[in-house]
């Protein structure tokens, strides 16, 4: 059991003490700003304030971050220490930075509030981040800071238990088109054959070959025999759009695939492309999954991970969200939020720590193929760093694969190798 003491105990402050001290350290912990009930106690006392105990404790003096209320550049300066990055040093104190307000900064997305440059898909741009100007954004800074932190913290009161999360994973499968050829329509075949004359449309059409993105059995085959924590996000779009190409929702071969699918693993909702202009479309692409299922559903992943902070996070707790996939970058791979640990998300609008649990991303196959146009030997060593680091530092690894990857299209050739082993090394190390 800790105590945590502030002079003014605010909503920033009782967000992500817990988060750095409960969740991530194991530990107990009370937050008061009565200063002589921490004098009484006999309790491990950290001192997150200029006042001075007579007695043991652990002294961080405050940055100030987490005393506001208001949403302000902030003087960001990072100093490389002990093979991290760190900002908001501090000095008299047991600690060489307020990791607290550190914390807060990167897992509420603090930067993301303020006026940036967006990119071409109107999103918040990986190169606004600090995390990619102090090129750390490759690293889990957070679970960096916190495994420091610890060590600090049981120097000082070696007799304080310190119990680590366990490291895990979750495969997560984005099906933003569920078959290339197959279940389109006559007129998208047409169209799609005029455009690009294809003689393996017509074989697929004809029954006479697979459909080159139908890797469900692929995926199965893979996940449910080594029991692996798996996810898959549906795009329902009603409409198709030049960035919602997915099979219509009515098509019975696509909601039978929904239903098997769900049967076996837990589903979530792709929010349209078109969801982020129209409101309330994103609930009803989540009330049809539903319906097709006959389940109720709670997870969800920004098609394109196209979000911006706080509307959409907002939409997605009004429509019944609670746990949300989408913290990651749709340009490049690496941590955005700095952290490979979910966590909730905290409304900086309102100033309040809400219902909806974030699961960040660090790795995606778009990124490693469109974006940042790697060969499959870099797209595999990259994926085996993201899971080693991230293991290492008892975190969660979340990667996201699209079924189209896994298929037998030759453009994704080594992707069901690099899949497969993926799966494997996670098997052994359950």
């Amino acid at each position: 059991m800790i105590l945590f003491y502030s002079d003014t105990i605010t909503e920033r402050i009782k967000y992500v003490v817990p988060f750095i001290l409960k969740e991530q350290m194991g530990i107990d912990v009370e937050i008061t700003s009565d200063y002589s009930y921490c004098e009484q106690s006999s309790s491990f006392i950290i001192n997150y304030s200029s006042s001075v105990f007579q007695k043991n404790t652990f002294n961080i003096l405050p940055h100030g971050l987490l005393n506001e209320t208001n949403i302000v550049e902030q003087e960001i300066n990072c100093i490389n220490q002990h093979n991290y990055n760190s900002f908001f040093q501090i000095e008299n104190s047991h600690f060489s930075f307020d990791v607290f307000a550190a914390v807060f900064y990167l897992i509420s997305r603090y930067e993301e509030y303020l006026p940036h440059q967006k990119d071409e898909y109107g999103r918040f741009a990986h190169t606004n981040s600090i995390a990619y100007k102090q090129e750390f954004l490759n690293r889990p800074i957070v679970n960096i800071w916190i495994d420091e932190f610890s060590k600090a913290i049981q120097k000082h009161w070696p007799s304080l238990e310190i119990v680590k999360p366990f490291f895990n994973s979750i495969i997560t499968h984005d099906i933003d088109m569920a078959w290339s050829y197959k279940h389109k329509g006559i007129l998208r075949n047409i169209g799609g054959f005029l455009k690009r004359p294809n003689v393996n449309r017509l074989l697929v059409l004809l029954s006479l070959k697979k459909d080159p993105f139908d890797s469900y059995g692929f995926i199965d085959e893979n996940i449910k025999t080594k029991r692996i924590k798996s996810l898959f996000f549906f795009l329902l779009a009603r409409k198709v759009s030049d960035y919602d190409k997915n099979i219509s929702p009515k098509n019975y071969a696509f909601k039978k695939l929904i239903v098997n699918t769900s049967r076996k693993y837990t589903l979530g909702i792709h929010p349209s492309w078109q969801s982020n202009f129209k409101d309330k479309l994103m609930k009803h692409e989540k009330i049809k999954l539903e319906i097709i299922t006959e389940q109720y559903i709670t997870h969800s992943r920004q098609h394109y991970i196209k979000f911006s902070l706080p509307d959409t996070y907002q939409e997605l707790i009004k429509a019944g969200i609670s746990n949300e996939f989408s913290m990651g970058y749709g340009s490049i791979n690496g941590f955005r939020a700095s952290v490979a640990s979910s966590f909730f998300w905290y409304d900086l609008s309102k100033e309040e720590t809400t219902s909806l649990r974030v699961y960040p991303f660090c790795f995606m196959d778009a990124n490693s193929h469109y974006e940042q146009r790697q060969s499959i030997v870099q797209s595999q060593q990259e994926l085996v760093y993201y899971y080693e680091i991230i293991k290492k530092h008892n975190g969660l690894f979340i990667p996201i694969f699209h079924n189209n990857f896994l298929g037998t299209n030759k453009e994704f050739k080594g992707w069901k190798e690099i899949y497969t082993q993926l799966i494997n090394t996670i098997h052994e190390n359950q």
